[in-house]
């Protein structure tokens, strides 16, 4: 199941009967702590892209759980009349779900489908063995800061001639033959990548965060969790070309990454609507 990140750090954010929109819902993980800090009269607005996850999130009176992409964000909340919002939580990390239990290729450790989708759309498969060597190149370069990745786009090019590569170990074989082994998998860079382009989430970021700002209440909080530069990097250029303060993000403690891991890369940062 996933553990929310920088939990009691977001909680410290909320006020008792204010509106807030879980933009990432998940299994509701923050959102069950948001509901308990701004009850009695506080709702919370939850978007979630993945229809598997939606249907096990949490329930609640104060909950408006919607299965959408946060890139409608806007048309979600004319939709369903949701007012004076006075926080927005948006947490760019994928859920523990995907990697453990969805079986659609996240993890490069089981041997599962290429397909990486929070939704419906395009395929890591589709990608692998239909784009052209260019392509898969500059998507491994961009999206995973992969070094090798003129070297990879080569080698997946020369394999898939031989048979299709339907699979996440199919794939990493490859990757092994080329990546020399480091502290990392060899294949995290190239798996990074290839959930960001079949997800467009970059790109998707890039679009709901003028829409999250414009629909905040003055003095709203803007909570972004990223885990890595490339989301970073987009937040940080939007605090500064809408002139806001750039403000140091808040990281997982110790005590936090011993018990889950997987929070460790994790940034917060904190935006509040002039």
């Amino acid at each position: 199941m996933h553990i929310p990140v920088l939990l009691k750090e977001v909680i410290d954010q909320i006020e008792a009967n204010k509106n807030y929109i879980d933009c990432t819902l998940s299994f509701g993980g923050h959102t069950k702590e948001i509901l308990k800090k701004n009850k009695p009269e506080g709702k919370v607005l939850g978007i979630e892209i993945d229809k598997e996850i939606f249907e096990k999130t949490i329930k609640d009176d104060r909950l408006i759980a919607i299965n959408d992409s946060y890139i409608n964000l806007k048309e979600i909340i004319k939709k369903n009349n949701f007012k004076d919002v006075s926080g927005i939580l948006l947490d760019a990390g994928m859920s523990s779900y995907h990697i453990d239990s969805s079986k659609r290729g996240f993890s490069f450790n089981k041997d599962e489908p290429l397909l990486m989708n929070y939704g419906n759309g395009i395929s890591a498969e589709e990608i692998i063995n239909e784009y052209d060597e260019n392509e898969i190149e500059r998507i491994l370069r961009e999206y995973g800061e992969e070094k090798f990745s003129k070297k990879i786009a080569k080698k997946i090019i020369e394999e898939r001639k031989r048979r299709k590569i339907k699979s996440t170990l199919q794939l990493v074989e490859i990757i092994k033959r080329i990546v020399p082994g480091s502290k990392i998998n060899p294949a995290t860079r190239t798996f990074q990548a290839l959930r960001i382009e079949v997800n467009q989430e970059l790109e998707n970021l890039k679009k709901v965060l003028p829409q999250a700002l414009e629909v905040l209440n003055s003095k709203g909080k803007l909570m972004i969790i990223s885990f890595h530069s490339l989301e970073d990097r987009i937040v940080k250029n939007f605090i500064k070309d809408n002139q806001l303060e750039l403000n140091k993000p808040i990281v997982p403690g110790e005590e936090e990454i011993k018990i889950n891991p997987r929070s460790r890369s994790a940034k917060l940062r904190i935006i509040v609507k002039k």
